[in-house]
């Protein structure tokens, strides 16, 4: 099984930098989106059910705001959009699938770089999810986790660790919460297969960052512990440039 995850930074606009085609090359079961800025209808169903998709949406009460989508060619025995969270739901930020078999979950983290106010909502995220997750696994035991977590976890995940130190998604407090969230059940994929490898998976637009590779890497793929064994390959695509992000690629024994 392959599945791509990719921050796409606007659907619409990566669509014309050729997204389609990526997708049809690269051919996954399935495809998760974040940051699409879009409605359904909006995120051009008619191109992804012509490729053999069908697309399952949270969209932000804001229009042209955050939103996620999982596009797949089976069909799920059930959909779960958001996380029971009156705030963080209007922001359109989670979908999950169930497939039996295992339960894809689709999740756009909030970032905190606009200011304290955000920041503290951030962690208000945080440790929501770190609860709802916790029941989700109870309920669904093999889970594969995607999407913009916005926090790079170790030092080898960014260029500049020093310099960064004191920006969210490198703060200190963010970084504990990765670590004591991986160290409840799950496994980082990228790093499980990966362990010494430098690779990052956003760039900022500015300083000509992404063709300096002065990275970041905040796009993941999590699985539940008792799924790690069925990893095959972990990896980010860096050639394809349609997003200050990279899409990341997840292929699995099911």
């Amino acid at each position: 099984m392959k599945i791509l995850s990719f921050n796409c930074n606007g659907i619409r606009a990566s669509l014309k930098k050729g997204l389609a085609s990526f997708i049809e090359e690269e051919n996954p079961d399935i495809f998760c989106l974040q940051e699409t800025k879009a409605s359904p209808d909006q995120c051009s169903p008619e191109i992804w059910k012509e490729l053999g998709y069908t697309g399952y949406h949270h969209t932000a009460m804001k229009p042209g705001y955050s939103s996620v989508a999982i596009f797949t060619k089976s069909k799920p025995k059930s959909i779960k959009i958001g996380i029971d969270h009156d705030f963080f739901d209007q922001e359109g930020r989670s979908v999950g699938l169930d497939f039996g078999k295992f339960y894809i979950w689709n999740v756009y983290f909030p970032s905190g770089i606009s200011g304290q106010e955000r920041q503290d909502r951030k962690m208000e995220f945080l440790d929501y999810f770190q609860n709802y997750s916790k029941e989700l696994c109870n309920k669904y035991k093999k889970i594969l986790l995607c999407g913009d977590v916005n926090i790079a976890n170790h030092e080898i995940d960014i260029h500049n660790p020093k310099g960064n130190a004191k920006n969210s998604g490198f703060l200190p407090e963010e970084r504990k919460w990765l670590t004591d969230f991986l160290d409840s059940g799950w496994v980082d994929s990228f790093r499980y297969k990966n362990p010494e490898i430098v690779k990052y998976s956003w760039w900022t637009y500015r300083f000509n960052a992404r063709s300096n590779n002065k990275g970041w890497r905040i796009d993941y793929f999590f699985v539940t512990d008792n799924l790690k064994s069925k990893i095959q390959e972990a990896n980010i695509l860096t050639q394809f440039e349609a997003s200050d992000h990279a899409p990341i690629l997840l292929e699995m024994k099911i």
